[in-house]
């Protein structure tokens, strides 16, 4: 079965003469595009020739050296939370798939902890953890909370701990997807479980893994606004304190939008680039790229191939 591309498709007929296909037109979709587009138009131009938008603003401060300096806070947040999550998450994904009923339970009860509570609770948590904790450490060996945490270093942890938590169940999900017998031969091999993991398991798991993981990062982006609340100098702390000063709330808004919107186009091309390169040779009519496993089978079956038997004939 087969659909026209074409206004014409020619083909041989019983009598030789050629059949005139004609498309189906689907004049539906072209009246709810043709909406869309209005609609669409409409509220971009009733946004921009608004009178109660200063654009002068927005392009003033569009480039400010302090809305700059948020938007790397930002990203720095985001970067370092990510790589945090994410080594913290395989840890604790690796810890719930253990036959150890300990550290199962353990990997269970903080996940529970972590995606129990709001994100905004816990950066207000540790911002405030000098409340109870006044200082951190043993005897002489200790220091002023405050010092130690700062609202930087308190952001970055609720954002780094909360993010291990959904990263575990990624992994874990990518994990069991590989098929179970990679695991058996891998042991065959003489492998340990954690060189089974590092070297057959994981990176099979890693195009599973990838694309839920690029969705994370463009939404651990977007959540570091949260920090706001405790003053840690990101974007949207800094739009905001040039907002409330200037009576700008609005414009400054649309700046910081502008860089968001930047930033998560930039990561959503990484994400797609990174996607492409784990999915090689693996689509419709192919086998997963288990290369790793199949090398190592592959030996297997030479070194079987060559054993004898006392009579010297091959096994």
């Amino acid at each position: 079965m087969s659909t026209p591309v074409t206004d014409r498709v020619r083909s041989e007929a019983v009598g030789g003469a050629p059949i005139r296909a004609i498309p189906v037109r689907h004049y539906g979709q072209w009246v709810c595009a043709a909406v869309a587009v209005t609609l669409a138009g409409l509220l971009f131009w009733s946004i921009g020739t608004n009178p109660a938008i200063q654009w002068p603003v927005v392009g003033e401060y569009l480039f400010n050296e302090n809305i700059l300096s948020g938007a790397l806070v930002t990203l720095q947040l985001t970067v370092l939370a990510m790589l945090i999550g994410v080594v913290g998450g395989v840890v604790l994904a690796v810890m719930r798939l253990s036959s150890n009923p300990v550290l199962s339970a353990l990997s269970a009860a903080y996940l529970w902890v972590f995606r129990g509570t709001p994100v905004l609770v816990q950066i207000v948590l540790w911002f405030n953890l000098a409340l109870i904790f006044p200082r951190l450490g043993f005897g002489p060996v200790s220091a002023d909370t405050n010092e130690l945490i700062s609202a930087f270093g308190a952001a970055l942890l609720a954002l780094a701990l909360n993010e291990a938590a959904y990263m575990a169940e990624i992994v874990r999900g990518g994990i069991l997807s590989v098929d179970s017998g990679q695991n058996e031969a891998s042991q065959a091999l003489g492998l340990t479980r954690a060189q089974a993991m590092r070297r057959i398991i994981l990176p099979q798991a890693m195009r599973v893994i990838v694309p839920p993981t690029g969705n994370e990062v463009i939404t651990m982006l977007k959540t570091t606004a949260l920090v706001a609340v405790i003053g840690a100098k990101d974007l949207f702390t800094e739009a905001q304190y040039f907002g409330q000063n200037n009576f700008t709330t609005f414009e400054m808004l649309l700046v910081a939008s502008f860089w968001y919107l930047v930033l998560t186009s930039a990561l959503a091309v990484l994400q797609s680039r990174l996607e492409r390169r784990f999915a090689r040779g693996v689509g419709p009519g192919s086998a997963p790229r288990d290369g790793v496993a199949r090398r190592l089978l592959g030996g297997v079956a030479s070194r079987r191939s060559t054993i004898r038997t006392p009579e010297g004939t091959p096994a």
